[in-house]
């Protein structure tokens, strides 16, 4: 299924307007890839423009939205929905040389004209001698992450439907790289299944290398490398994918390789998993608060503990989001605010990792929230090799 990005773009841009609405915030600044990717549907070398402010937008409460792009490729807003004003992005990082001062107090001229009378302006993703500018020029500067996350935080009804679309297509990527699973094939030659088959189905990048075999597999965050798997080997894999559309696909699976008989730990330590996961996911609904949720968690053996996953589950949306919700410990203090609302995508982690047999097993689900409860989206057969 293909989408039409005008209304996906529109839709994003007016959740973003309605929050800085509600927050008396005139106007927004940022060099952040994903955030100009939301505010303006206009994608251009994400990646590179993770490494410094090389593209930047401002957009103001009233709608007024201009992208400074990338030197030359101004052409490629051409009949974007959203986007008021184009003009070719200054250099304004270090990595421009002496040369950037002079752009920069030229940069802040358009910023404060663009700003009028009330100079309040959220702003994130600049290095320190822009920030000082806009500050010796009279800006009041605030913090435009948290306007973002507020805003990518719901989504939106086009969102929900690319995102199911992503999710689609990314699971038939999952499926080639479980296929190429065999005793033999190094780390990274599997991987690369699921790379290739991401790119091929118009999706942008892989965020994180979690894949990971054999005694790899403990403690969890090593990333796919030039080890080659063995028959009976645990394979763990999170897909971190950003998909069609740019919407983030994020599950975990694991697998077990030339799968025969799983071992009796090998399935002990999936179940544990397998029940982690699925305890806390049907604790998710709208209004349960993220302390309630955390304190019913699935309680995680002692044994576990120190090897766990960090948190309980994440947002997503465009790539990992806000909340990242941490675990809630007996006799300590919780002051993470905030719960469940409609319209959030969360996903749920789990790892149990065991240290005796320097192995460990990742499982995570991606979940709408609902009116009434949650929808899981993520529909990728567990192992049965493991399960039993």
């Amino acid at each position: 299924m293909e989408f039409d990005a005008a209304p996906l773009i529109q839709q994003r841009h007016a959740r973003l307007l309605a929050v800085m609405g509600a927050r008396d915030i005139p106007a927004v600044l940022t060099a952040n890839p994903i955030n100009i990717l939301y505010a303006t549907g206009a994608r251009n070398m994400t990646v590179f423009s993770l490494m410094g402010p090389f593209r930047f937008t401002l957009v103001r409460a009233d709608g007024a939205t201009v992208l400074w792009e990338f030197a030359g490729c101004e052409h490629l807003v051409a009949g974007n929905p959203v986007v008021t004003d184009v003009r070719a992005a200054p250099g304004l990082s270090a990595i421009y040389g002496a040369g950037a001062r002079a752009e920069i107090a030229e940069f802040v001229d358009q910023i404060t004209t663009l700003l009028g009378s009330d100079m309040r302006l959220a702003l994130e993703g600049f290095d320190v001698p822009v920030i000082d500018a806009l500050r010796g020029a009279g800006v009041q500067v605030g913090d435009a992450t948290d306007v973002f996350s507020r805003a990518r935080l719901i989504k939106q009804p086009l969102e929900i439907a690319v995102m199911r679309e992503a999710v689609r297509r990314v699971e038939l990527g999952a499926a080639a790289l479980e296929a190429a699973i065999a005793p033999g094939a190094s780390e990274v030659e599997v991987w690369s299944e699921f790379h290739h088959h991401l790119i091929a189905t118009e999706g942008e990048y892989i965020s994180t290398r979690l894949f990971q075999s054999g005694p790899r597999t403990f403690p969890y965050f090593q990333e796919a490398g030039p080890r080659r798997m063995q028959a009976g080997d645990l394979v763990c894999f999170d897909t971190d994918a950003l998909g069609y559309m740019h919407y983030a696909v994020d599950f975990s699976r694991t697998f077990l390789c030339d799968a025969g008989a799983a071992t009796p730990a090998q399935m002990a330590l999936y179940r544990l998993a397998y029940d982690q996961l699925h305890h806390n996911a049907a604790l998710l609904g709208p209004g349960v608060s993220f302390e309630d949720f955390a304190r019913a968690a699935w309680p995680i053996p002692p044994s576990y503990r120190g090897h766990g996953y960090y948190c309980l589950g994440h947002g997503l949306g465009l790539c990992g989001e806000f909340p990242y919700i941490p675990h809630a410990f007996d006799g300590v203090d919780y002051s993470f605010d905030g719960g469940f609302e409609p319209g959030m995508v969360i996903c749920i982690e789990s790892y149990i990792g065991a240290e005796q047999d320097a192995a460990g097993v990742k499982l995570e689900d991606q979940f709408l929230i609902t009116e009434t409860g949650a929808e899981r989206l993520t529909t990728y057969p567990f192992s049965k090799a493991l399960l039993g």
